[in-house]
């Protein structure tokens, strides 16, 4: 027990990171039964799609879960904008025998509303995790009013001190190694992005809350570096992509177990934020942040029927292939599995 586990109410401070489009409600309750926090990513879900999960998961659960949201301002759209990407992929278009006039423009993913605390406010979860900063004032007081313990990711310093400023009970410190979109919100630009063990000592000593070590953690003795270097806990992702639990496609399994996963990068392409993924044909061929990328989420609509229609041949050229930079731990076995050799690095390191 520490601070950690005392505010999640967990045996172990340990959390599997919410992964939108790759997992469910059958990852979460099978790490929140092993003692860990399990997690459910809404980002991509309707509030009655968002409200199937939950029963499911109180169904399958008596222990702590974590419901996690994204923050981010919804952009207006822009028509030159989207047009230019278009332009860009035409030709992808082309070779996949796509009429792209037919392809509507969509939000695919919206932040944490109004619609989503009336649907979360039925279920009053322990643990609300954000991700690109805060929801709004009303809606964030809203949450705490039910008691619910509220995380959020920083990927700076400065970001670690405005978290506490706003009143978060702990931090997720986000390493540039970390799958998936970067939590970065005060500013855009990548070279201020550090790795999990040189960012981790810097919040631990900028900040007195609980701090969440998150990227490029993969078995227990990774655990049991980030403890030694002051954290309350471990956010871990990647590992869990492969359990059978997981919702990942065949496609995506296949590049995390192929020497293509060795090579990650951050890219927009995909959504419009800066996300890391195993290096593909996309990538290579647009540059990986591209500047006639439209504004997070709008990016993902045009992408869309590509991907869709590569995955039917079997080809991930097209696809978010998120991924950390150490793929090492991501195997074919039961998420409980994963979460007990994790765990075993706390006690390696009392």
């Amino acid at each position: 027990m520490n601070a950690l586990t005392s505010l999640l109410g967990t045996e172990h401070p340990l959390i599997q990171a919410p992964m939108a489009g790759v997992q469910g409600a059958a990852l979460a309750v099978a790490v929140s039964n092993a003692g860990a926090l399990g997690s459910l990513p809404c980002a991509m879900l309707t509030p009655e799609a968002m409200e199937r999960e939950l029963t499911t998961i109180q169904a399958g659960t008596q222990h702590p879960f974590n419901v996690n949201f994204f923050c981010h301002t919804p952009p207006e759209p822009d028509e030159a904008r989207e047009a230019a990407w278009r332009f860009w992929l035409a030709t992808y278009y082309e070779e996949a025998g796509i009429d792209i006039a037919t392809v509507p423009s969509g939000p695919g993913r919206v932040p944490f509303n109004r619609a989503a605390a009336d649907v979360l406010e039925r279920f009053r979860p322990k643990v609300v995790s954000f991700h690109f900063g805060l929801p709004d004032i009303d809606l964030l007081e809203r949450v705490k009013s039910w008691g619910s313990v509220v995380l959020s990711s920083a990927t700076t310093v400065e970001e670690a001190r405005w978290l506490e400023a706003f009143g978060v009970d702990a931090i997720i410190a986000q390493g540039v190694e970390a799958g998936g979109h970067r939590g970065m919100f005060l500013v855009d630009d990548l070279t201020t992005q550090i790795g999990t063990f040189a960012l981790l000592p810097q919040i631990v000593a900028a900040v007195g809350l609980p701090v969440i070590a998150a990227g490029g953690i993969a078995d227990a003795a990774g655990v049991a570096a980030a403890m030694a270097l002051g954290a309350s806990g471990v956010q871990v992702g990647t590992a869990y992509l492969c359990c059978p639990e997981a919702t990942t496609s065949a496609v995506h399994r296949a590049a995390l177990h192929s020497e293509a996963a060795h090579h990650t990068a951050l890219t927009h392409v995909f959504t419009g934020r800066p996300a890391r993924g195993i290096v593909n044909r996309v990538m290579r061929e647009l540059g990986a942040m591209n500047p006639a990328a439209p504004a997070f989420p709008l990016a993902t609509a045009a992408m869309a029927p590509l991907r869709a229609h590569w995955e039917a041949k079997g080809s991930g050229d097209f696809s978010p292939l998120w991924s950390g930079q150490n793929p090492s731990g991501c195997r074919e076995l039961p998420a409980a599995e994963i979460t007990r050799s994790l765990i075993e690095g706390f006690s390696a390191r009392a």
